[in-house]
């Protein structure tokens, strides 16, 4: 099935766009399955229930998501259909796509449907196939002098920053719950932190601290700032110029000090704005959401794997789209 988000193509509402609903999606794509409208998306159309409705039905909308007031949907539809303002023929193409996808899910079947055992997910398989999705999205942005890859004989490594030990923060939003978790709270999973532990060499001295406070006048050969947002999802991340808090660029600057040469890598799901810091850094990964594989992306700091991202829209100015070095 595919959801008709909550926003707008132009002046018109996706839920409420026959367009895109019926014209292109169903008629021209030829998609037979169920669209379904986001969580109240078909009131955001207008603040008249009815219109709502009889604009969304009529748009293509076969499912709409009204939990805590279906009963004025309801009503609505009755009234709509009883009118002549939704056809009888718009109905009867909306239960046979809800129905279609309730028979092939094996939903009227006298035994039931079939479910997949869950001791599946999260096997070896799958982690794999995650890892390499993280190896395969990281998007080399900058690499000043070939700092990258990193060495496999390199002698000393400091790690900072909040996201360096936080599965909560490589994971988002929407995970667990809706804001997502912040912290280490995902049993089995791998953070970027222990990725790079069990990449580099045994014979390399690795030091964590999250803030980036390490004691000695020694400078390490390489720091690795792994630093970005907190989970968030929907409005709730709203913001207008998304960037790296103070305690996040302290822990570089403290890195900076204590090491001659420092990779930051980013763990956001939207570009941040980082023009005032960019020529300060070595190198800069943009690591994305990695999930519950941060080994994937230590594969890529350490050369295990190749950088093939590339950006999916401009960076704030500082990259076009389409950008990633090799």
């Amino acid at each position: 099935n595919v959801m008709a988000a909550i926003g707008s193509w132009g002046d018109t509402h996706i839920a409420a766009s026959k367009y895109l609903l019926s014209d292109v999606l169903k008629d021209d794509l030829g998609f037979r399955g169920f669209v379904v409208s986001d969580w109240y998306g078909v009131n955001n159309i207008s603040p008249n229930t009815y219109d709502a409705t009889v604009s969304a039905v009529n748009a293509g909308i076969d499912m709409s998501m009204v939990p805590y007031d279906y009963q004025t949907f309801i009503a609505d539809m009755k009234k709509a259909v009883a009118s002549g303002d939704i056809s009888e023929a718009r109905v009867d193409d909306a239960v046979r796509r809800i129905l279609r996808a309730k028979f092939a899910l094996g939903l009227f079947d006298d035994r039931g449907p079939s479910l997949p055992s869950l001791k599946i997910v999260g096997s070896a398989e799958h982690r794999a196939l995650a890892r390499e999705a993280v190896q395969r999205s990281l998007v080399l942005l900058k690499n000043t002098n070939g700092v990258l890859p990193i060495s496999s004989d390199i002698q000393s490594i400091r790690v900072a920053g909040s996201a360096a030990d936080n599965i909560g923060r490589q994971a988002g939003g929407w995970t667990v719950e809706w804001q997502g978790i912040d912290g280490n709270w995902l049993p089995g999973a791998t953070s970027i932190l222990a990725g790079i532990r069990a990449t580099a060499s045994k014979e390399t001295s690795i030091e964590y601290d999250p803030n980036g406070n390490f004691a000695g006048d020694e400078l390490a050969d390489v720091g690795i700032a792994i630093v970005g947002e907190k989970p968030y999802a929907e409005g709730v991340g709203d913001n207008a110029h998304p960037s790296l808090d103070s305690a996040d660029l302290s822990a570089i600057e403290n890195l900076r000090k204590s090491s001659r040469k420092v990779i930051v890598v980013l763990i956001s799901g939207r570009p941040l704005i980082i023009s005032d810091e960019l020529p300060k850094w070595d190198a800069l990964v943009a690591a994305w959401l990695p999930g519950s594989e941060g080994e994937g992306v230590a594969d890529g700091l350490f050369g295990a794997s190749p950088f093939m991202g590339t950006l999916p829209l401009s960076w704030t100015g500082l990259f076009p789209r389409g950008y990633g070095l090799k």
